[in-house]
């Protein structure tokens, strides 16, 4: 692989599940890769076996240092041609508890707005560049066990699809993926009833040929896509019955 052929890739949310299995993809094929994460130790446990490809930086997406973060490992990296935002957060709250209901607007709206806002306009200075978002199946409707989590995905898919038409107005090469994963087996999935959940392997290994393909929307894994088929079909009162 020529050192012009070699991607840099930013993670957010990269130190377990989901994100460390995309990071180790991207770099099994050559790329460098900065992972961030709140964990500090599985980020340089990951970096250790990888310190040419690898670069990390240990934040929280809550905080209020994500743009010198993120500066800071594009520095490193010596450019930024692929950002994914694979930081989340979710929990069920039985009653609306501020405390879970404020930590998932701030890590699924407010954090990863800010982050991919830069990205997106760093990307029109350079006039190319990939974008992605870990959004969820979540957000095609609400979610009475979760309420915060579906909506907060909604924001990140419609958010996304903005992008998407605004880069296409801009008749700029700038492409936007919109993942929306079901079941996946990481701490993030609770409760009872989870069917179709995927280990982070297999998920990670669909999203990553997705982005490759410069996909704007893809199901993780594939067959979530009859799911999300009969959500948009499925009559509101219907739902709002079976829910």
């Amino acid at each position: 692989m020529t050192s012009s052929s070699v991607k840099k890739v930013i993670i957010i949310g990269a130190s377990s599940g989901i994100g460390k299995e995309l990071a180790l993809l991207y770099v099994a094929a050559g790329h460098r890769v900065g992972m961030t994460g709140r964990r500090d130790a599985l980020l340089k446990e990951i970096k250790n076996q990888f310190p040419e490809q690898i670069e990390t930086a240990c934040f929280d997406v809550m905080g209020a240092d994500n743009i010198p973060q993120v500066k800071s490992l594009i520095g490193k990296l010596g450019g930024l041609d692929l950002l994914i935002y694979n930081a989340g957060y979710g929990d069920i709250s039985r009653q609306p508890d501020p405390m879970i209901e404020q930590t998932t607007t701030y890590t699924n709206v407010i954090g990863f707005l800010e982050i991919t806002i830069f990205a997106f306009n760093y990307f029109v200075q350079q006039g190319y560049g990939q974008l992605a978002g870990t959004s969820s199946i979540a957000s095609m409707a609400g979610n009475g066990h979760a309420p915060a989590y579906s909506a907060s995905k909604a924001f990140m898919s419609t958010y996304l699809e903005g992008l998407y038409l605004k880069a296409k107005h801009l008749q700029q090469p700038i492409h936007i993926t919109d993942v929306q994963p079901g079941f996946v087996k990481t701490p993030m999935a609770k409760g009872k009833g989870r069917f179709w959940e995927a280990s982070p392997v297999k998920a990670a290994k669909q999203i990553y040929s997705a982005i490759e393909a410069k996909r704007f929307r893809v199901y993780i894994t594939k067959r979530w896509w009859l799911i999300a088929q009969l959500i948009s079909i499925i009559p509101g009162w219907l739902y709002r019955k079976l829910a």
